[in-house]
């Protein structure tokens, strides 16, 4: 029985070497792996960066906080980047630009001082933005207390999402990256800043045209001091820039 056995495994290992040499007599490409497997060469179309954020602060609007650190209401002079304009929803007056001149300028802005939920989006002044594929957010980060920062689109059509994926609680500034194509969506009452009232996943929303891209924490903050808020060093997207129609103009 054994000496079958071995038989029988020499000759299923011949016909496989027969069968792999001729579908190469053939020409024939070998099979690549399917969706999700690995092994195989895999073509990964990475799209360019759309915009970077990394504000800077705008000494003309009057001081709201100390000299030490001072702040003020986010206006469009605190966005380095020509391109971009820069939007708010919410509790306007509480989303501050910061300077911390005691640590090498660093300029960000912050979620602490809104009273009630806010968000800040950005725009590009000519091009909508195809997210679809592999495009990416990254953005560097310092959150407190129980907050979530999360990322949120305005899609051409005027449709709001706000995503699932976050950045939590660190104790210093720290960079992560967001896959969109990971991200599942929930539809977003940008006028109150919460989640739409259906509370239903939006399945495969069509990411093709997003004009805006922002973030909020869907809560109010705690104030100055190591509360609850979200602080936003910078901010870069990945996406495929698509020229806006004149059909379209800014809202």
């Amino acid at each position: 029985m054994m000496k079958i056995a071995r038989t029988a495994s020499i000759v299923a290992l011949l016909s496989l070497s027969v069968a792999g040499t001729s579908a190469g007599q053939r020409g024939e490409a070998p099979r690549a792996p399917g969706p999700g497997q690995l092994g195989g060469a895999v073509t990964a179309n990475y799209p360019p960066v759309f915009f970077r954020e990394d504000w800077k602060y705008d000494k003309t609007v009057p001081n709201a906080n100390n000299e030490r650190e001072p702040e003020h209401p986010i206006v469009q002079g605190d966005v380095a980047n020509p391109t971009l304009e820069v939007r708010l929803y919410g509790d306007k007056a509480g989303t501050r630009t910061v300077l911390q001149p005691y640590n090498a300028d660093i300029t960000y802005v912050m979620s602490l001082l809104c009273e009630s939920n806010c968000a800040i989006t950005l725009r590009d002044r000519n091009n909508d933005v195809d997210l679809s594929g592999l495009a990416t957010i990254k953005w560097r980060t310092r959150v407190s207390g129980f907050h979530l920062l999360r990322p949120i689109l305005k899609l051409a059509d005027g449709t709001w999402l706000i995503g699932d994926k976050t950045a939590g609680l660190t104790t210093d500034w720290v960079e992560s990256e967001i896959q969109l194509v990971d991200v599942r969506w929930r539809n977003l009452d940008i006028t109150q800043v919460v989640e739409g009232r259906e509370a239903r996943w939006v399945d495969n929303p069509d990411l093709s045209r997003v004009e805006e891209i922002g973030f909020t924490d869907l809560m109010r903050g705690a104030g100055h001091g190591s509360g609850g808020g979200s602080r936003v060093d910078w901010i870069e997207v990945a996406g495929k820039p698509v020229p806006r129609t004149a059909s379209r103009p800014s809202r």
